[in-house]
């Protein structure tokens, strides 16, 4: 250690532990090699502790995409290190390694620091010698081979591999809602269904898993590509067969998470050997949640599949079909057939309970506006479909896009006066005015005026019609490729 700054070198190792997540870092490169070669040239020395840590500090970053050959100086300097210093005599009944998980990386560069200085304070849990001694400096060469290939190796405890824990935190902040900057929403849900498609046996259930909290913000509205819908479905198709035959003996099993971040951050934990057993050693610990054998039973898996895919198909027929608006007759028609006015003004609030109703409104309004020959009605009709849509949330889908688009360009395409026949202003089609208003003009013997009250003539002008449709038309055009909509025009 003679002339070497630990200091210095530590708070390297840490900062790229911290701040693996890069590619063909020549800083980084050049931290590791030196690494390497200082356990490589000693790997039995009594410093090798010192370099078999460091490497497992950085070993995250090799698991990206380091320069060419330094993953591999690495991995040789660890496995050199394990074979001379595994097998020699030591007097402890325990080592530091045997215990320590991810969660504790962050006090190696400080624990290295104590090694090294006799007269700094020590408060671990282990003694000195059992952390200096040549067993533990080989556990640590293991944990760095660990990380950086998952399962190669044993007698190290077991830990998420690196690839896992950032897909947590992907599907995390995507899950949430907050994406991170650079995540393809439609690619990163794409990827589950191919991870679940090639998943091995053991990893099926872990995979499944991820898929269906996936599935929740997919048909939620969020995803606008259909192909998306359909690559996870095909995927859940495909491994439904591997559970069909399954049987247990369980007295029931356990209620899966419902939050989709906290779903897929299982699924991804039991999709890997080293996640399963993170698992089963946290409920033991713990003496809390059900046996891992439960969790994935295949018979449990086959009624995620089926409801996965039950919901799948029909939230894409109603995102991307021929949706089917009859049952809101029953809502927005009186007795008589008449336009329920009330609840049609309620329903075009701006308020966030309208939007669960905005979809189907605002095509059964287009396709009602097409199909009928009332001058109010169609007033009432189209200005309904314009603000429906803007209730959408997060958008309206294609289903909804490709009708009330319909409407609009024929309204926008037929031919118009060259004048207004009525004198006053159009309606005003700020929020709490135009629903007033828009109940007093369909229905002025039930309903009295707004504040400022426009002329029927100003509610059925062809002028004020093409405008609706026109900022209608440039509300939802943008929202799917021009071929998607080709028929609504």
């Amino acid at each position: 250690m003679d002339g070497v700054k630990l200091d210095e070198l530590s708070e390297i190792w840490d900062d790229i532990r911290e701040n693996y997540e890069t590619s063909d870092n020549s800083d980084y490169d050049r931290a590791v090699l030196d690494c390497a070669a200082r356990l490589a040239s000693s790997p039995g020395g009594e410093s090798a502790y010192v370099w078999a840590i460091g490497l497992a500090l950085m070993a995250p970053y090799l698991t990206w995409l380091p320069g060419a050959g330094v993953a591999e100086q690495a991995v040789a300097a660890l496995e050199a290190a394990d074979r001379a210093l595994r097998d020699r005599a030591c007097p402890h009944d325990s080592h530091p390694y045997l215990s320590h998980d991810d969660e504790e990386d962050e006090y190696l560069a400080g624990i290295l620091l104590a090694l090294a200085d006799e007269s700094a304070d020590w408060n671990e849990d282990s003694p000195r010698s059992e952390w200096l001694c040549p067993h533990n400096a080989a556990g640590f060469a293991r944990i760095g081979l660990d990380i950086i290939h998952p399962g190669s190796v044993a007698d190290v405890p077991p830990r998420l591999p690196v690839e896992a824990k950032d897909s947590i935190s992907t599907l995390s902040a995507l899950l949430h809602g907050y994406p991170k900057p650079w995540t393809d929403i439609d690619d990163e849900i794409s990827s589950q269904a191919s991870e679940l498609s090639g998943a091995a046996p053991a990893d099926r259930a872990g995979r499944l898993m991820v898929v269906r909290a996936v599935t929740w913000y997919a048909v939620s509205g969020m995803v606008r590509s259909k192909s998306v819908l359909d690559h996870l479905a095909e995927a859940v198709e495909g491994v439904r067969p591997h559970f069909a035959d399954g049987h247990c003996a369980h007295d029931g099993h356990p209620a899966l998470p419902d939050s989709g971040p906290d779903a897929a951050a299982l699924g991804i934990k039991l999709s890997s050997p080293g996640g399963r057993e993170v698992f089963e050693r946290s409920r033991i610990a713990s003496g809390r949640n059900t046996p891992l054998d439960a969790v994935v039973c295949p018979v449990l898996m086959a009624e995620v599949a089926d409801r996965t895919l039950a919901l799948l198909r029909t939230r894409r027929d109603e995102l991307f079909g021929e949706r089917d608006t009859s049952h809101a007759d029953a809502a927005y028609l009186r007795a008589d057939g008449r336009l329920n006015i009330e609840r049609l003004v309620e329903r075009t609030d701006s308020k966030s309970w309208n939007e669960e109703y905005a979809d189907d409104l605002g095509l059964w309004a287009a396709r009602r506006h097409g199909r009928s020959d009332d001058d109010r009605d169609r007033a009432v009709l189209l200005l309904v479909a314009h603000q429906a849509t803007k209730n959408s949330y997060p958008s309206p889908p294609l289903s909804v896009v490709r009708g009330v688009l319909a409407t609009m360009r024929a309204v926008a395409a037929a031919p118009l006066p060259a004048e207004c026949v009525h004198e006053d202003e159009h309606p005003a089609l700020r929020r709490a005015e135009f629903r007033a208003g828009m109940a007093h003009f369909w229905a002025p013997e039930e309903f009295p005026p707004g504040e400022e009250p426009r002329s029927a003539e100003s509610w059925t002008c062809p002028r004020f019609a093409a405008s609706v449709a026109e900022e209608c038309i440039g509300d939802l055009a943008g929202l799917y490729e021009e071929d998607e909509i080709a028929d609504a025009r």
